[in-house]
């Protein structure tokens, strides 16, 4: 056996290895037995390396290096191999890749030994297969995942978890948040208490004795008024409470909703579309509106006006003396039939001639009625003002309903709620069948304020839609 010169074409081995794209242990490591089976074997390496002729077509967008420091990989002028057939075929690189060393005494037999026909077939292989040392490196298609081992596998565990419904958005409170609020509570509590007992040790002082004397809570009002309340009072003041319980609720509905689920549209404006929650909360806007100006055109008219709107500075020391008699739990002398003391006095007139004005003020500059081509006006009045007052103004509206109602059951609430349902002074139970009647509708609206009865309404004035 003699070693036989290195050929410059390479080999099946190398044209596998051109194709593959992998890592192969050296040539030295590969013996060729010189026997007829060798041939036969030789025959179908070169078949089943053999490649479809490629052409060279495009760019291949070039990445990461593969080492530290290095270039970026694939090298520059790599291209996209196309298959002659239209099939998409590897990726080459134009650089000429550094010939395969093998060792002649091994690979010599194998070139000097073998069979004329396996001569014959590797000179007939395709020049794809048996490419020259300078032919592009071929890389693997992108375009098809590489295959990778299972890792998990279907368990009983799944099938028996039963379904769970869906978190609140509000997260729970923890332990020491639930102790905190009670102390909390408490807290408030000692100082409720305290704040008591040291205004009923302040009134003991003759110098108050002398204040509440000369300021009883409430003075004589400078225009005379009928005693009594006529039924349009009852009737404002249910229609009040009604609306402004579903306002409250709308309100707070628009401040939580972040994903409306229907949406109105005015007839004519397509631009002018909004969730069917501020459309239902500016509806109710405008109807407490106009039961408000009924309300203060009847009061002006039949001369009640002088009941809510202070006549005197008198007001404001008898306020203070009506407001240390609630404190200390001995309640001033209650003449609502005939006139309010003077705390009661300043509370309906900021509610209806302060805080009644400011709500609807800024709820029109944040609706959609607020003129669009008013760009002087929008400027002198931001909306960003609107959005900061309107809010602290429906926080008022709660604090007073809350105080009302509670003074209304602290001070007499038989007599306090015929004057308010019943028109009546006297001290019986209509007037408190008639708020429960009223409490009745009241929940009764609060249950259906949704989609479900609002849409049907609001398809009158304009066009409902989903998400």
């Amino acid at each position: 056996m003699q070693n036989a010169p290195r050929s410059s074409s390479s080999g099946p081995a190398e044209a596998a290895l051109a194709v593959g794209h992998v890592s192969s242990p050296p040539a030295s490591s590969i013996d060729v037995p010189a026997s007829a089976s060798s041939a036969t074997s030789a025959i179908a390496a070169v078949e089943s390396t053999a490649a479809p002729v490629a052409v060279q077509t495009g760019s291949v967008r070039r990445g990461l290096p593969r080492v530290v420091g290095g270039d970026p990989w694939p090298p520059a002028g790599t291209v996209p191999l196309v298959a002659a057939d239209g099939a998409p075929a590897a990726v080459a690189d134009t650089a000429a890749p550094s010939p395969v060393v093998a060792n002649p005494a091994v690979a010599t037999p194998a070139v000097a030994e073998a069979p004329a026909p396996v001569a014959d077939v590797a000179a007939s292989a395709p020049s794809a297969a048996a490419a020259p040392a300078s032919a592009p490196l071929a890389l693997r298609d992108t375009s098809i995942p590489l295959s990778a081992p299972r890792t998990v596998w279907n368990g009983s565990a799944p099938r028996r978890i039963s379904a769970v419904a869906p978190a609140s958005g509000r997260p729970r409170p923890t332990w020491t948040q639930a102790i905190a609020g009670l102390v909390g509570a408490a807290a408030l509590g000692i100082l409720a208490a305290a704040a008591v007992a040291f205004v009923r040790a302040l009134l003991s002082f003759p110098f108050m004795q002398d204040f509440l004397a000369a300021f009883p809570g409430e003075y004589e009002p400078a225009v005379a008024v009928e005693p009594g309340f006529a039924p349009w009072t009852n009737w404002a003041h249910f229609f009040n409470v009604f609306l402004m319980v579903l306002i409250i609720r709308s309100g707070l509905r628009i401040r939580n909703e972040k994903r409306p689920t229907a949406f109105w549209t005015p007839r004519g404006d397509p631009k002018g579309k909004v969730s069917l929650t501020i459309w239902f909360h500016q509806a109710l806007d405008i109807l407490w509106l106009v039961n408000g100006v009924i309300f203060v055109v009847l009061l002006f008219v039949t001369g009640h006006w002088a009941r809510i709107v202070p006549t005197s500075w008198e007001v404001i020391p008898n306020a203070l003396s009506a407001a240390l008699q609630y404190i200390s739990f001995d309640w001033p002398t209650e003449h609502g039939w005939v006139n309010y003391n003077s705390l009661q006095q300043l509370a309906y007139f900021v509610t209806v001639f302060i805080a009644a004005p400011l709500a609807a003020a800024t709820g029109i500059r944040m609706s959609g009625m607020w003129p669009k081509k008013a760009e002087r006006l929008s400027k002198a009045y931001p909306i960003e003002w609107a959005r900061a007052l309107h809010f602290p103004v429906m926080i008022y509206f709660v604090v007073f309903i809350i105080g009302h109602v509670t003074l209304v059951f602290l001070t007499g609430f038989l007599r306090n709620l015929n004057h308010m349902y019943a028109s009546s002074d006297a001290v019986g139970w209509t007037g408190f069948w008639v708020f429960v009647a009223s409490l009745v509708v009241i929940a009764i609206g609060w249950v259906a304020a949704r989609p479900l009865v609002i849409a049907p309404i609001a398809k009158l004035f304009g066009s409902v839609s989903g998400r």
